[in-house]
């Protein structure tokens, strides 16, 4: 078993999980130092996960000989500039979602890769829970017949009465779609194939947001970016997606995707997580019935795409969540975005092939 080495940049409100699971569950990865711009993030980090090395910049991190994959957990709008300082460093990466906060910028990222021979790739990966393969088995395995149609809807009031610094979430590089997109689209290629074009109208309902969570409260945000976005997607297959993404309203029906089939309709769980129920509807039962999880990884298994990546580079095999993935959702989006404006279908131009389902783990911890 060959362990590959990971310097995280950016401690922020994201890297907890991340740095639970890479030091306590995925065993092939190994997290040899951390950076933050806030450097008492970075120590805090590295006193209670035992990390050995503590980088006083992220160009520190580049160009330590140990390091083998960076992981980049920077603001969205930074997620450009440091994979790319890493990639030109002769490092693989895997950043947060989105891969880019552009289609110019992931352009680039994806040409500097292919040109360095070097992994990129990144969140989400809650579709390699075990909610999502679950789903992923039934549909081919044929329980709802030929894919026809999806839905999937993220509809919620916003992060400013939560987190602890939502500025950026309507900058940008953020928005629902942004944020929330990346977990939905991602999903949705999975289990459907890639997108041949989009569609979309969207608008910010609201020229300022208010923030109520601490240590900000009572603070104006400008909003920057649209707030409410509904897309539409034709899949190479043929059969058409519908996606709603919004942080401008009150709701309490938490966020999924049904996908329906010419012989029934399953009701995916939130893709922000790695489990929650699988629901299925067939025409003999007329009514939907939960299917028992048949993967692993039904906790916050955050960094499950970045083991992945770690057994690849070390196996030579395809990383499930690579740019092929990122970049063709990171299209997508701002073809949403670009349709809106100028009310047309936009034609992608990546794309996407569904990457080797996941294989049950022998030991938890090890990937396939």
């Amino acid at each position: 078993m060959k362990t590959m080495n990971v310097a995280m940049i950016g401690v922020g409100n994201i890297s907890g999980i991340y740095l639970e699971n890479i030091t306590n569950v995925f065993k092939e990865i190994r997290l040899i130092g951390v950076c933050d711009l806030v450097r008492e993030r970075a120590v805090a980090a590295k006193e209670k996960y035992n990390v050995p090395k503590l980088y006083d910049t992220m160009a520190d991190a580049f160009s330590d000989p140990e390091v083998d994959i960076i992981l980049n957990l920077t603001r969205p709008y930074e997620h450009f500039a440091v994979s790319k300082a890493a990639l030109n460093a002769g490092k693989h990466v895997y950043s947060e979602k989105p891969l880019a906060a552009s289609l110019e910028e992931g352009i680039e990222l994806r040409a500097l890769a292919e040109k360095k021979g070097l992994h990129l790739g990144g969140a989400p990966d809650t579709s390699l829970g075990a909610g999502i393969q679950t789903c992923r088995r039934l549909i081919d395995d044929g329980f709802i017949g030929t894919p026809i149609g999806s839905a999937a809807f993220m509809i919620g009031r916003g992060p400013e009465s939560w987190h602890p610094d939502p500025d950026f979430f309507y900058q940008f590089g953020g928005g629902p779609m942004m944020d929330m997109g990346p977990y939905y689209l991602t999903a949705m290629v999975n289990l459907m194939g890639g997108i041949s074009e989009v569609m979309s109208a969207s608008r910010h309902s609201f020229d300022k947001r208010m923030i109520t969570s601490q240590p900000y409260f009572g603070t104006e945000i400008e909003v920057n970016v649209s707030t409410y976005v509904a897309g539409t997607v034709r899949y190479d297959s043929g059969a058409i997606g519908t996606l709603f993404t919004t942080f401008d309203v009150y709701h309490t029906e938490p966020g999924h995707i049904e996908i329906y089939g010419s012989e029934g309709t399953l009701r995916v769980p939130d893709p922000n997580f790695f489990c929650g129920p699988v629901l299925l509807l067939r025409p003999e039962e007329k009514t939907f019935r939960e299917i028992p999880l048949m993967y692993d990884y039904q906790d916050n298994s955050r960094g499950l795409g970045l083991a992945d990546m770690a057994k690849a580079i070390a196996s030579k095999r395809e990383a499930r969540c690579d740019y092929t993935q990122t970049f063709h959702v990171l299209e997508a989006m701002e073809g949403f975005e670009t349709s809106s404006e100028e009310r047309r279908w936009v034609k992608m131009t990546s794309r996407y092939a569904r990457k080797a389902p996941m294989v049950k783990a022998v030991l938890n911890g090890i990937i396939d």
